[in-house]
């Protein structure tokens, strides 16, 4: 597999409608919004995780792409592993860190893109991940929607006489949601992030939310992804620079989008510097 020789940033747009793409444990489970502005949010770790869970679902366990961080897996138990084995434990004392770093790169898909902390027992140490995702924040406002739904069964044979429960749903009607990535060619080289790892991230940015559904996430879609590629390792500009020349506005005449057709996406290709290619995934 070829190396990462050069720098990538990318923009990626993704909706949800009537859904809620990622709630706040503190807050309800309620969508997650700047108190502020009022945009929705969505997290880089709710991004990372439905990446992860396409990796495992798509690779089905194919060495190399292992999931280091899954549920209800045992951390400790997976570094030991690793220190475990005859590549590691053959080597010296001053060696081992270095190997074992190398091999849980090697097994572990999720630690080869994104990094990882290991804090297990007496094994401390950082992987630096090349793939890094910011918040992704909806283009405008959102509106948390809340809906009361009913059960017609109950939990406890004390409530039997009740016949039905009430409970509540939390759903933005809609929302195009923009995030921002960037893949480090000089980190990618450290954990041997390949060119066929960054395909395999597309292709999970293009489809994890199909393998992903669920009834409080409504209906997730990806839009778009904008990918920019530097013709060096360190880049030809910086990222914010290319991140403006992806614009993104409501249609004349709308006032409450509800749909990815009321906006209009641009690319201004005529303001990218020199060294940088623009491609469109999807």
């Amino acid at each position: 597999m070829a190396d990462i020789k050069n720098r990538v940033d990318f923009v990626y747009l993704f909706d949800v409608q009537d859904g809620n793409p990622n709630g706040d444990p503190d807050a309800g489970n309620l969508p997650r919004v700047d108190n502020e502005n009022g945009c929705g949010l969505v997290t880089d770790v709710c991004l990372k995780r439905k990446v992860r869970n396409y990796v495992d679902a798509s690779r089905n366990g194919a060495p190399g792409y292992g999931i280091f961080i899954q549920e209800a897996a045992v951390l400790d138990n997976r570094v030991e592993e690793v220190y475990a084995s005859d590549e590691v434990a053959s080597k010296s004392k001053d060696d081992k860190k270095a190997a074992a770093r190398k091999a849980l790169c090697e097994k572990y898909f999720d630690i080869r893109a994104f990094g990882a902390v290991i804090a297990t027992k007496d094994k401390q140490g950082q992987v630096r991940g090349p793939i890094q995702l910011t918040f992704a924040r909806s283009v405008d406002p959102v509106v948390s929607h809340s809906h009361s739904i009913t059960r017609m069964a109950v939990t406890k044979e004390a409530d039997k006489e009740k016949e039905k429960t009430m409970g509540r749903k939390s759903t933005v009607p809609y929302g195009l949601y923009l995030c921002h990535g960037f893949v480090s060619a000089n980190l990618a080289k450290q954990t041997g992030f390949s060119d066929a790892d960054l395909e395999l991230l597309w292709e999970a940015l293009e489809n994890m939310f199909d393998n992903d559904r669920s009834a409080s996430r409504g209906l997730m879609s990806p839009r778009k992804l904008v990918v920019f590629e530097h013709s060096s390792e360190l880049g030809n500009a910086p990222a914010n620079k290319l991140f403006d020349a992806v614009r993104v506005s409501k249609n004349s005449g709308v006032s409450v989008p509800r749909s990815f057709s009321d906006y209009t996406v641009e690319i201004d290709r005529d303001s990218l510097p020199q060294g940088v290619t623009v491609i469109e995934k999807f």
